[in-house]
């Protein structure tokens, strides 16, 4: 089966970049280096093609109400402008997808993972009766611009005021001459905006925040940012079998707003005996890398899982992401973790590992 390209496929093969295929799609991996990219994003200004990211368009009677069936967050809260990120629930309280809910008033718009596209689309074709849902995955093109220097990057080339759009807000305007949506939200623990525009634009606003001092970065970049700000990644670090509470993401269960969801019966059964495992931050030993899939052990049984890890480039020192045991979970806790034939210290430290400004 052939990958799908992007809109910026061609910019980004022409600026060297490494493509891989990433969620059925041929994706950059880097273009400079992960480290330089990195560093452009913590310090000034990178962007990312986004591109093979889901969009849908939801209309119809009472959206936001429909949607609140299927999910744990309060959707009550949202007014025109605003967003919420939360997850898509199983009846076992498993995570379908983790996403953004943007209220535009007359419509909504959700961005969810490349990888469960469909598997999202056909649960909620499932599940929100009477609610037309509009596909535009492959007709719309998303960049992200991030880094302390991306506002002020990004409102050269918009006629909207980007100072007066918060955090998780979001609005239409013209970037380039082009309509765009533009939200604040991102997946790098920097400030910055997400930019919607339709695929015969995307080049031409790709070049021009080039030309104003945005580096590209790949996927490689974006998952050493979002692991340094200890946001999950789907299928890695949550999934289909495990809930919300488990996986450090407590804060998007409004079990007190919400009435019914569902998933709400057994979320409301671990809240109120307690979870076995939860997610974790660890910070290891020297220089000693956790990756996907390495045991925590306990003499000779493995009793926890890390899920994503990596040397951090902003840190200097390794980081990774673990399911360990309840009992374990404390900060200042220190686990043992397999690495090939030998078994390295690590700490469990308070979540995110880097935050802007701190």
């Amino acid at each position: 089966m052939s990958l799908l390209r992007t809109p910026l496929y061609d910019l980004c093969v022409q600026d060297k970049a490494r493509m891989t295929g990433f969620a059925g799609w041929e994706m950059p991996v880097q273009f400079s280096g992960i480290k330089q990219e990195h560093a452009a994003v913590r310090t000034s200004v990178g962007m990312f093609d986004i591109s093979h990211m889901g969009k849908f368009i939801l209309t119809g009677d009472n959206v936001l109400g429909a949607l609140q069936q299927l999910v744990p967050s309060d959707l009550g809260k949202l007014s025109p402008g605003k967003a919420q990120y939360t997850v898509l629930l199983n009846p076992q309280g498993g995570i379908i997808d983790d996403l953004i809910i943007y209220d535009e008033g007359e419509r909504v718009s959700l961005i969810v993972n490349a990888a469960t596209t469909d598997k999202d689309k056909t649960w909620l074709l499932d599940h929100l009766s009477g609610i037309d849902l509009q596909d535009n995955s492959q007709s719309q093109a998303l960049i992200a611009v991030q880094g302390p220097k991306a506002v002020v990057t990004l409102q050269l080339i918009t006629d909207i005021d980007l100072s007066a759009i918060r955090r998780y807000n979001h609005a239409h305007g013209q970037v380039l001459g082009h309509k765009a949506f533009l939200a604040r939200t991102g997946y790098t623990g920097e400030d910055g905006f997400e930019v919607m525009v339709g695929i015969d634009d995307a080049p031409a606003i790709w070049k021009a925040l080039q030309d104003h001092g945005a580096e590209p970065c790949g996927l490689g970049a974006r998952d050493t940012l979002r692991l340094e700000a200890a946001m999950a990644l789907y299928g890695q670090d949550i999934n289909d079998e495990t809930t919300p509470l488990e996986g450090g993401l407590s804060w998007l269960v409004h079990l007190d707003k919400v009435s019914e969801f569902i998933g709400r019966d057994m979320l409301a059964k671990q809240k109120a005996e307690g979870v076995a495992r939860r997610l974790v931050g660890l910070q290891l030993e020297g220089r000693n890398i956790a990756r996907h899939d390495y045991p925590i052990v306990q003499g000779d049984e493995s009793v926890g899982i890390v899920t994503s890890g990596t040397l951090s480039p902003t840190l200097g020192y390794p980081v990774a992401l673990a399911y360990v045991p309840v009992g374990l979970a404390k900060v200042g806790t220190v686990v043992d973790v397999q690495i090939r034939q030998k078994t390295v210290p690590a700490t469990v430290v308070k979540r995110p590992f880097y935050k802007a400004g701190a």
